[in-house]
């Protein structure tokens, strides 16, 4: 059976493979912001993310943290298991930046007492909107059970990979990540975990090594996820 293309979203194309259970994800190197208004085409983008999110992959599943990475494929792709996705961003938040900063009045930079999970509802036509509980609760976008589930298995990762990133003298502001059932209905660790999807910040300078840099016309973009590349690794790209 020939590969067909499932789906493409901003910054990956999702195929079918010969096994029903497998899907290779292509990841480009397109850039876009704010829902698709802002756009441009960096290369070697998607070799850098591919690369960036096989490393977290493989980090978290060793500290008992299942995803549906499967193996590398190529510089720009890799095989994972078909879940499905559910229609919710988890984002978990160590420090004050970008939307929360503007939505509690504090500065960029402020450390959080406690690490915080938010829900978004993964729809483009909406603009991808924070959600209170209550409002997934009435979309029946996720059980009560699931829920806790999602904020446990963000928390968890956060607690993983926070002192990993300090190792690297990197500040994991925060992060989104999503989730999809597998066919057991188990939940898995899904979509990508790259500088597209993470705000990193140098510890020392607190300069950006993230998609900022893209969103705020600060330039020096795929050489920022280079460097974050190369201090997770020790290799260059």
């Amino acid at each position: 059976m020939p590969e067909k293309l499932l789906y493409e979203g901003k910054a990956k194309k999702l195929f079918t493979t010969e096994d029903p259970g497998l899907l290779r994800v292509e990841y480009k190197d397109d850039a876009t912001a704010f829902n698709g208004k802002k756009f441009d085409r960096m290369e070697g983008k998607g070799q850098l993310n591919n690369a960036i999110s096989i490393f977290f992959f493989e980090y978290l599943g060793k500290n008992q943290i299942p995803s549906h990475f499967v193996r590398r494929i190529s510089e720009t792709e890799q095989l994972v298991r078909s879940v499905q996705i559910v229609p919710l961003e988890v984002v978990v938040r160590n420090v004050a930046a970008g939307s929360l900063s503007k939505r509690i009045g504090w500065d960029e930079g402020r450390e959080l007492p406690y690490p915080i999970v938010e829900f978004y509802y993964k729809d483009d036509d909406l603009g991808d909107p924070l959600l209170a509980e209550e409002h997934i609760r009435l979309l029946e976008l996720a059980t009560e059970e699931e829920m806790q589930e999602l904020k446990k298995k963000g928390l968890a990762v956060n607690k993983v990979l926070r002192p990993l990133l300090e190792q690297k003298n990197i500040r994991l502001i925060d992060f989104k990540l999503e989730f999809g059932l597998d066919q057991n209905g188990g939940l898995l660790l899904a979509d990508e975990i790259s500088p597209d999807t993470c705000r990193f910040w140098d510890a020392d300078t607190g300069n950006k090594m993230d998609k900022d840099r893209f969103r705020r016309d600060l330039g020096g973009v795929t050489e920022a996820y280079r460097e974050i590349y190369q201090r997770l690794t020790g290799d260059n790209l």
